[in-house]
């Protein structure tokens, strides 16, 4: 792309979109947290704050930037460093819960990060001793990562026109990304690129770093306050420091696929778990009876009482799934072989295609059962659903059932990607 149409594609965009928010450098550094129980506690604490206000954000679209602070202030955002790096190293189950736990208060907020963890993994797994020291430092400090993988028009999700050149010996890097969830709120976006040889790698990059554009103009109904939107790499110097290798988490068994895909499914368990709580609250408050029925109450109703029952039963299915799946990435991410990361994938890929129809089902319930004044938008009850459909389209839960079948009948073991 010639530097003209470099700057055409980016005035398009921008103009497409918001002035992405103003992010100042970190001011203090991040409390640290030291095992599993305290990243639970903290979680947990969180998303009482979280919930609060988090229907008004859905509707006014609003970025979440006081709350993103809270987040990664509080030590959570480094919860998945090991222990000889000074971080917590939890276990991929504590994060999986961490991330549902949020999630179940506001999914968007919930979502966020996951790319900061993807990118801290595939440091562990393939940066330099010295790169790794730097960033984990980093992100014990409490500075964020932020995504820009997938880029729009392309053949398929995993086509990358970005890409960095060698030019006089130095590097320099050009494209736009779009879906770059969390990057509006990073200190340092991490771009997926081509390199001269053609291979795939990321690339860190300070927020600061001249050609380095952002816009906000992430308009889908669903997921609002995600950020998800435009990246732009207008020749940006970069150094081989900076630079890791991406292709190679994925040559040999390692378990970045599972580990990736299980803070996924943990946002929908965690949607889930929210329109479960949110049924259960708004029909005990406002649920009229049937008046076919002699009861005083809506929670008194037998086929509503059914109904809650049997999502209650599916919400607690995903939330047994996906512990479990994360007891089993934990085994692949210590002993990591062709088997045990297949095992680690398959049982992720459960868990994502349970808890993707379970999200939907109790939001849909959820509406139902409120009957048509739970639909009026002071409420916001439809976030639920909206949150659940849009989020499920991240990786189709079409090709789970695929690539779980043909593991158990056929023993053929699912292909290594960070979408498995």
């Amino acid at each position: 792309m010639s530097t003209n149409d470099r700057k055409l594609h980016r005035e398009a965009a921008l103009t497409a979109g918001r002035p992405a928010p103003h992010i100042a450098p970190r001011r203090s550094l991040a409390h640290v947290i030291r095992d599993d129980a305290e990243a639970i506690r903290i979680a947990k604490d969180l998303a009482l704050e979280f919930a609060v206000g988090a229907a008004q954000r859905d509707r006014e679209r609003r970025l979440p930037l006081a709350e993103i602070d809270r987040f990664s202030q509080s030590g959570l955002w480094a919860i998945g460093i090991p222990k000889a790096y000074g971080g917590a190293g939890v276990s991929a189950a504590t994060l999986a819960e961490v991330t549902a736990i949020i999630s179940a208060a506001d999914s968007s907020i919930g979502q966020i990060p996951q790319n900061h963890f993807y990118m801290l993994e595939a440091l562990r797994l393939n940066g330099s001793e010295e790169q790794k020291q730097h960033y984990f430092r980093r992100a014990l400090e409490g500075d964020r990562l932020g995504n820009a993988f997938t880029e729009i028009g392309t053949k398929t999700p995993v086509d990358f026109k970005t890409h960095f050149a060698d030019r006089n010996g130095k590097f320099y890097l050009n494209g736009q990304k779009f879906y770059a969830t969390g990057s509006l709120f990073a200190h340092i976006v991490v771009a997926v690129a081509k390199g001269p040889n053609g291979r795939v790698h990321l690339v860190f990059i300070d927020r600061a770093t001249p050609g380095l554009g952002f816009v906000d103009d992430w308009s889908s109904f669903g997921q609002r306050s995600t950020g998800s939107g435009t990246v732009t790499f207008d020749d940006i110097e970069v150094t081989p420091f900076q630079i890791v290798d991406h292709d190679g988490s994925f040559e040999q068994p390692t378990p970045m696929g599972p580990f990736a895909q299980i803070i996924h499914s943990a946002v929908q368990v965690g949607i889930a778990r929210g329109a479960l709580a949110e049924t259960i609250s708004y029909v005990r408050a406002h649920a009229r009876p049937f008046f076919e029925l002699a009861i005083e109450h809506g929670y008194e109703d037998p086929h509503t009482i059914h109904g809650v029952g049997d999502v209650a039963i599916r919400v607690h299915a995903a939330d047994a799934l996906l512990a479990r799946a994360g007891h089993i990435v934990d085994r692949a991410t210590a002993e990591p072989t062709a088997a045990s990361v297949a095992q680690a994938s398959i049982a992720v890929a459960e868990v994502k295609a349970l808890a993707t129809e379970v999200a939907q089902l109790a939001a849909t319930k959820l509406i139902e059962f409120g009957g048509a004044r739970s639909t009026l938008e002071s409420y916001g009850l439809d976030r639920f659903w909206r949150n659940a459909r849009t989020h499920s389209l991240h990786d189709p839960v079409r090709w789970k059932y695929h690539h779980i079948g043909n593991f158990y009948l056929n023993g053929i073991l699912p292909p290594r990607h960070g979408a498995l």
